[in-house]
Order: structure tokens, then sequence, then C-alpha cells
């Protein structure tokens, strides 16, 4: 029975990565960095647009209910 995950031969009995798999990773090594880190900085761009976004409006246009009446105490 081979060791590892379950019949991987990717991972020793360690669950470190085997000379094959570093391998069979090199070539996207670098695409998948910079993929990720596009992915990244798009979804941080987003947010910080977002929390500027909102950060301008002084919300005039929204009503605000008045406080609710206070029940008299006898």
């Amino acid at each position: 029975m081979p060791s590892g995950f379950g019949s991987s031969s990717y991972y020793d009995r360690q669950f470190r990565q085997s000379p094959a798999l570093i391998r069979a990773r090199k070539p996207y090594l670098v695409k998948n960095a910079v993929v990720g880190s596009a992915v990244a900085a798009f979804a941080i761009g987003v947010y910080i647009y977002t929390i500027r976004a909102i950060g301008q409006d002084e919300f005039e246009d929204v009503k605000v209910p008045d406080a609710p009446a206070q029940p008299s105490k006898r």
C-alpha cells in the first residue's frame, strides 16, 4: 500500500510534498502568484472604493423615525 494521502504518491507519510509534486507545480508557480496577487489587489481596491464612497455620503435623504413615545407611569 502506498504511503501518504490515500493512494497519492505526491505526499509522504509526514504530509510533505514529494520531489515529483514540486516538479509538477513548478511551471505554474509564478503564474499562480501573479493571478492571486491580481485577484487580491482587485478585491482590496473594491473594498477601499466602497468604504470611500460610503464615507462621503451624509445620509441626509434617509428619514429617521421619531423616538417612540414613552408610556406614562401611574
